[in-house]
């Protein structure tokens, strides 16, 4: 099979690597990895290069008629560009009959692209929005509690994407994206109260969430795009839920105060003769402070599923601390979240996923999922008990 994955940043390279390493299994014969700048690829792909299956593909993501070209004979499409690219990258893998995966970002453009469900559906291909971590893997396990009890009280996610070794005032260093970061701290957040949809403040609402050392207690505060469709889908059917970001002790209150302050605006002020964007001088200095380069990250993560089953309340719960991977030297992040992006491609190839527009916890069968993780290392630990509290 001949597999393309757009976008050679971090989780695209994960993604080809993680696809290549697959083939005695999936009979993959060709990955193609495009990007208008592939001198970006992260330097564990390099092991990779001499593979005669990776095929290196300049490719501008606006030239559409490229783009199509590009598609011409694969069997799926692994996008992994800005959320924006989203939507018209899905509408030519459906005109070149391909399956297709992203990594998600944007709700809206999720809705629009479900909009397309009965033109994938006409040409015999899935497509599956959202396919990384958050959202992505936390809403595939968030579905098997809720299909594990007979009715549900709540739904509670928390993830984060962290240095193992804390430093300066944020604790945190860039681990993908530090515009996407600020937008999700700048968002109105949807989560599900007393069964009905309803937003709350980015940054707010914060609370203790612990681990076992050495990561410890963490805060939790609520951001955006976690939930994606679900706060959609499970309105007035479960009264709570909803999705929070998971930082170091800290976080929280000091990005309140820039964003306060008025350094995430995006509307420009006058300095010194010059129209200036806040949010862009605040990313300018930022960025450099916090990519670091030889950083090593963890993700960690938690879902917790309150309901009933059989007439009694119970708890079902999904737990991960994922490292750096010292060995290959691929981050936490990309493993989560590009590993992630791959086995959806290779699960829609397969055909465990039937055509048309779904999310992956409308479509990505939990169970096989986080077997094909933990078949990669990424262990994710599940437990269930009476639900108390």
């Amino acid at each position: 099979m001949h597999l393309l994955v757009l976008g050679a940043g971090l989780q695209g390279a994960a993604c080809a690597y993680d696809l290549l390493q697959q083939s005695s299994l999936t009979r993959v014969t060709r990955v193609t990895l495009a990007d208008h700048d592939l001198a970006k690829a992260p330097a564990f792909l390099d092991r990779c290069k001499s593979d005669p299956r990776l095929t290196l593909l300049p490719l501008d993501a606006r030239d559409h008629a490229a783009v199509r070209a590009a598609m011409d004979g694969v069997q799926a499409v692994m996008c992994a560009l800005p959320y924006y690219f989203n939507l018209p990258m899905t509408q030519l893998a459906i005109e070149a009959g391909a399956h297709f995966s992203d990594l998600g970002g944007n709700t809206q453009i999720v809705m629009d692209q479900k909009a397309l469900d009965a033109a994938a559906r006409a040409k015999g291909v899935s497509v599956v929005p959202d396919c990384g971590l958050a959202p992505g893997m936390v809403n595939v396990l968030a579905q098997m509690g809720i299909a594990r009890c007979d009715s549900v009280e709540s739904v509670r996610i928390y993830v984060g994407g962290l240095p193992q070794q804390p430093t300066g005032v944020l604790k945190y260093q860039v681990v993908y994206s530090l515009e996407g970061v600020l937008d999700y701290y700048t968002t109105q957040s949807w989560v599900v109260r007393d069964g009905k949809q309803t937003q709350v403040t980015a940054l707010s609402e914060v609370e203790p969430v612990t681990f076992d050392a050495p990561v410890g207690t963490l805060e939790a505060f609520h951001t955006a795009g976690g939930l994606s469709t679900m706060a959609f889908r499970y309105e007035g059917k479960i009264p709570s839920m909803e999705y929070k970001t998971l930082r170091y002790p800290g976080h929280a209150q000091l990005m309140s105060a820039i964003r306060e302050l008025g350094f995430l605006d995006s509307e420009p002020v006058e300095v010194k003769g010059q129209s200036v964007v806040p949010r862009d001088v605040t990313i300018a200095v930022m960025k450099p402070r916090l990519t670091k380069p030889q950083g090593k990250d963890l993700v960690a993560l938690r879902v917790v599923v309150k309901g009933v089953s059989g007439g009694k309340p119970v708890r079902h719960e999904w737990e991960l601390v994922d490292r750096y991977d010292e060995a290959r030297g691929i981050s936490a992040m990309e493993r989560t979240t590009g590993y992630s992006l791959a086995i959806t491609g290779l699960m829609q190839v397969g055909g465990e996923i039937g055509a048309g527009v779904s999310t992956p916890d409308e479509a990505v069968p939990g169970d096989s999922y986080v077997g094909e993780l933990a078949k990669r290392g990424v262990a994710i630990r599940y437990s269930a008990s009476p639900a108390t509290g």
